[in-house]
């Protein structure tokens, strides 16, 4: 069996060989494979800025840095998985709900078929739906777990019903989530009115605003995460806006108020012991993103992703 890692830096540097995440082998062989790094390079549902296109690109150049192990969450990744980054799903800019949902949830329904826990690089938020669609066609209805300053249930934006602020409505809507057993966490910043919160909670979702987050402690909210979602399989969705523009800049809908790096780190490394089935890393925007500071966020939070798989495979005695 063919065991899949990143390559020995003390034998190369890391500024050498052709990106990919964590300098792992670019390679679809899902046989072989515990978990698989995809990009889904599309910011057609973009709202305001666009440049999120390039995110998986970025992500992947920052992710030099990271090592095998995680010190926080005290697991060597690959003494337990064979990681493998799959290359970028296939798309069409421009065309959204018909040709790129269709291509990215195709392109990753045989990822989950086989397996194999794929953390999905984004991208706009808008990727979420197509790759919600594949998780649950192959696993069923999933908890949700957001870290996001937006709930991203409106119902459609400029009359349009698919863009990066409606990927959970929709995701509802086609049973694809048990709202029941989801958490959406962060929401702050203005809004259109108090029905952009209220919505999502009338959908089944319980929704913290960072303002709770602080009133209640980090500690708190992470046990009413695991709580919710108990022994169901989980997505998780990370949307870099999540932490503060100080410490993520490069970002399509900044909202000020936020997390710190550290904090962000602490919320997904709480998520231990939860059974991921998927996950992404969205809304990094290169372009507005000086020193790598949000692509190094988002290498982080997919390494920790990779840890908390590893450490569930690990207690299950795989």
């Amino acid at each position: 069996m063919t065991h899949y890692e990143p390559a020995d830096s003390f034998e190369t540097p890391r500024f050498s060989d052709v990106r990919t995440f964590m300098r792992l082998p670019n390679t679809q062989d899902l046989q072989n494979a515990d978990a698989a790094i995809v990009g889904a390079p599309f910011d057609t549902g973009a709202t305001f800025r666009a440049g999120a296109r390039f995110g998986p690109e970025g992500i992947r150049s920052a992710s030099a840095l990271l090592r095998r192990y995680n010190p926080s969450l005290d697991v060597a990744i690959f003494d337990h998985l064979s990681v493998i980054d799959y290359g970028d799903v296939p798309l069409v800019p421009g065309y959204i709900e018909e040709e790129s949902y269709r291509r990215i949830e195709e392109g990753i329904k045989p990822i989950h078929r086989a397996g194999v826990t794929p953390i999905v690089l984004g991208g706009d938020h808008s990727i979420a739906l197509p790759a919600l669609r594949a998780a649950a066609a192959v696993h069923g209805p999933l908890a949700l777990v957001q870290f996001d300053s937006h709930p991203d249930t409106w119902d459609a934006y400029f009359g349009q019903n698919y863009t990066h602020g409606t990927p959970f409505r929709r995701a509802v809507e086609e049973g694809l989530l048990e709202p029941s057993r989801s958490m959406q966490v962060g929401m702050r910043g203005s809004i259109y009115d108090m029905n952009d919160w209220d919505d999502a909670r009338e959908m089944g979702f319980d929704l913290i605003p960072t303002d709770e987050v602080r009133e209640r402690g980090i500690p708190n909210v992470i046990d009413r995460i695991r709580e919710r979602v108990g022994d169901a399989k989980a997505y998780v969705s990370f949307d870099v806006d999540f932490v503060d523009p100080a410490f993520a800049p490069g970002t399509g809908t900044p909202e000020i108020g936020g997390f710190t790096s550290r904090e962000a780190q602490e919320f997904v490394r709480g998520l231990d012991g939860i059974g991921i089935a998927g996950c992404d890393v969205v809304e990094v925007y290169p372009s507005y993103d000086p020193a790598q500071i949000t692509a190094l966020l988002a290498a982080n939070i997919a390494h920790d992703f990779l840890s908390l798989i590893a450490l569930f495979k690990k207690g299950a005695g795989a």
